[in-house]
């Protein structure tokens, strides 16, 4: 049984994104702890930086400790001035709670996520309308796919009106 705790201090950052404006170094340790339910990361930001896409999940619920250094959250229509030890709420739902937090300062902005763990997520990003779609059942083949939301179509399209020939 894995010890069930961590010092931030020794934590790994094993998801290293450097895509332009979003850079971001994250160290994912809840499972090594033993979380089964809860996802838990370290987040640093290089000045000027996101670490994600404007976004809001259908399903799974995120918290924010800012511990160190200043920067934006943009949350539905609104931006707020975030800094070390603001505790930031983004529940689930639609383009009201989309959500982005953005390093304005001149340090690195570190910050801790919290969030339940689901296994079917729907996440709809505002700024590039689209839509993402992902679920881990079954273990090893699951399905991660981004649909852009104009390609949208109807519930019978490409669907034939007749019914399917029998394997007899």
């Amino acid at each position: 049984m894995p010890k069930p705790f961590v010092n931030l201090q020794d934590v790994t950052f094993t998801d290293v994104e450097e895509n332009g404006y979003y850079t971001s170094r994250r160290a994912q340790f809840s499972a090594g702890i033993g979380a089964r339910k809860l996802g838990y990361n370290l987040t640093e930001l290089p000045p000027g930086k996101a670490q994600c896409p404007f976004h809001a999940h259908r399903a799974e619920e995120e918290m924010f400790l800012i511990l160190e250094g200043e920067g934006e959250l943009r949350y539905g229509p609104d931006r707020y001035s975030i800094r070390a030890h603001d505790v930031i709420a983004c529940p689930t739902g639609d383009a009201a709670t989309a959500h982005q937090i953005i390093n304005t300062g001149s340090v690195p902005l570190r910050y801790l996520a919290l969030s339940n763990l689901s296994e079917i997520e729907v996440c709809e990003y505002p700024d590039s309308n689209k839509t993402g779609v992902h679920a881990d059942l079954p273990p090893g083949r699951g399905l991660h796919q981004m649909f852009r939301a104009e390609s949208t179509v109807g519930y019978y399209d490409r669907e034939s009106n007749e019914a399917p020939p029998r394997g007899d």
